[in-house]
């Protein structure tokens, strides 16, 4: 391990940038963020007449992809009553892609030693008061234990930094671990699904080790998508300094044969409504070479870490209101997407913003190295990377949620079904794949109900699962029997089945 955290940084940028896997997509040399380009468009759009913002919404709700005039003047709406009417339309939008369901995950961080020095990061090489530890395969098959077999989650994302001793082979390694923990439980049986990683660009070769062991989305997080703040705030001289090895890492995902994707800024490095723009851009450049774009888009906002002094007082923190606005832009601006609000967020504001459009959001979330297994208390900020803003188990957010008349899903069957990639776009952009998301989250709640749930929270999901298979009668009464076949299947123990 220690040789391992020797290795000379330019030895390991060396091994891993590929420059000609970048130079073939630039135009003219330069990359797809023409910043001049967006901060034009902002100006041209910041002063938006009603009746084409009303338009640019009518193009939403058709499925469509705005373009950059568009999504600016959403940005700068105002008006309180204009700007209801975009939170209406965002909440449409999601409904018409993805019916009235919430997929859950969880996040399993598996190794932070890290040879980037980001100031933003807890896991920066110069933060001298984060613990560093990389887990075991053991370990790491101890933790899915928990998720799988103890707090019932189907879907990871899993973490790691970037060092020598998180390369693809130990990736690859913890993907096959993970896939295969099967846990009893009350009345079935525990196991992880689909595993989507967040790790850092890799090369084509690499991701293709990554597609044959069944990664799930491959996840890397621009973090800002302006030039000179991402070399401001990644020193150079490390990997992640290189802005266009990151830019690009969702180009080279796609050539390896990765099917869905996740792009994401951190929001609070610089202004919001530029990041926004950034997002747009990188969609459709998405679109332009590939023919589909992020399968899910994520928007954190920088929190609190130990020892990172920068993340106190961010000079572009993001308050909760242009929170509120920048998800449902997005939502709007690239419809088809799934669109993910994580745990750091507080439990009130994210609850909020799940209605704007938002399709994924984890609970009894755990950050530290060895978290679910090694039960410390409440946060321990020298093993994370920031700290969470919402903490509650799984069990109540499937409760509040059906309060709300959400449905929460666990479904992966699409992957396994081959809805991916460009095959699964038509099915979005019509509304079809929305069918199937009401049918599987039935099915998947009605499992983890059976198999996880307390007392207090399977009345809230009964009621919720009777109200849509009440749906699914009156809608797709072709359907329906099958539905009630599954169903009644897997209240009798059977599990994993799906449309």
């Amino acid at each position: 391990m220690g040789f391992a955290q020797a290795v000379p940084e330019l030895t390991w940028v060396d091994s891993v940038i590929r420059e000609e896997e970048i130079d073939r997509y630039l135009d003219g040399g330069r990359d797809f963020i023409d910043e001049a380009s967006i901060f034009q468009t902002l100006a041209d759009n910041s002063s938006p007449e009603p009746g084409f913002v009303r338009d640019v919404i009518q193009k939403s709700l058709e499925i469509e992809t705005l373009g950059p005039d568009e999504t600016a003047a959403l940005l700068h709406v105002d008006d309180p009553d204009l700007l209801e009417e975009m939170f209406e339309a965002a909440s449409e939008v999601k409904h018409r892609v993805y019916d009235n369901r919430i997929v859950t995950f969880a996040p399993l961080y598996c190794s932070n030693y890290c040879v980037n020095d980001c100031r933003y990061c807890g896991f920066a090489r110069s933060n001298k008061v984060q613990k560093r530890r990389r887990l075991s395969l053991e370990e790491v098959g101890e933790e899915t234990e928990v998720l799988a077999g103890k707090i019932g989650h189907k879907r990871l994302i899993v973490v790691y930094g970037e060092h020598p001793l998180s390369d693809v082979d130990y990736i690859a390694d913890t993907l096959s671990t993970i896939y295969g923990v099967r846990v009893p439980t009350r009345r079935g049986y525990g196991q992880i699904r689909r595993a989507n990683v967040n790790a850092a660009p890799l090369s084509k070769d690499k991701l293709k080790v990554l597609r044959d062991v069944g990664i799930g989305t491959f996840q890397v997080f621009q973090e800002t998508y302006h030039h000179d703040t991402y070399q401001e705030v990644h020193p150079a001289g490390t990997i992640k300094s290189h802005y266009r090895w990151r830019l690009y890492a969702m180009h080279r995902a796609f050539e390896a044969g990765v099917d869905d994707v996740g792009i994401g800024v951190l929001f609070g490095l610089y202004d919001w409504r530029f990041e926004v723009m950034g997002l747009l851009y990188h969609a459709r450049d998405l679109e332009r070479h590939f023919g589909v774009g992020p399968h899910t888009i994520s928007f954190p906002r920088l929190e609190p870490a130990a020892g990172t002094p920068f993340t106190q007082n961010p000079v572009h923190r993001v308050s909760d209101e242009d929170f509120r606005k920048l998800v449902a832009v997005l939502r709007l601006s690239v419809p088809y997407t799934g669109m993910i609000v994580t745990a750091r967020e507080p439990a009130c504001l994210r609850m909020g913003v799940l209605s704007l459009g938002c399709t994924q959001t984890d609970a009894s979330t755990r950050i530290g190295i060895g978290a679910y297994s090694d039960r410390y208390v409440d946060q321990e900020a020298e093993r994370q990377q920031f700290l969470l803003g919402d903490t509650r188990s799984l069990d109540e957010v499937i409760r509040e949620l059906a309060g709300r008349d959400i449905i929460t899903s666990f479904c992966t069957a699409g992957y396994r079904c081959g809805r991916t990639g460009a095959r699964i776009m038509s099915l979005l952009k019509s509304g079809k794949e929305g069918r199937f998301c009401k049918l599987n989250a039935i099915l998947t709640l009605r499992e983890w109900l059976e198999d996880f749930a307390s007392e207090e929270t399977k009345a809230a999901g009964d009621k919720v699962i009777a109200r849509e298979m009440e749906e699914v009668r009156c809608q797709m009464p072709e359907t329906f029997h099958v539905l009630e076949e599954y169903h009644r299947r897997i209240m009798n123990g059977e599990r994993d089945l799906y449309f």
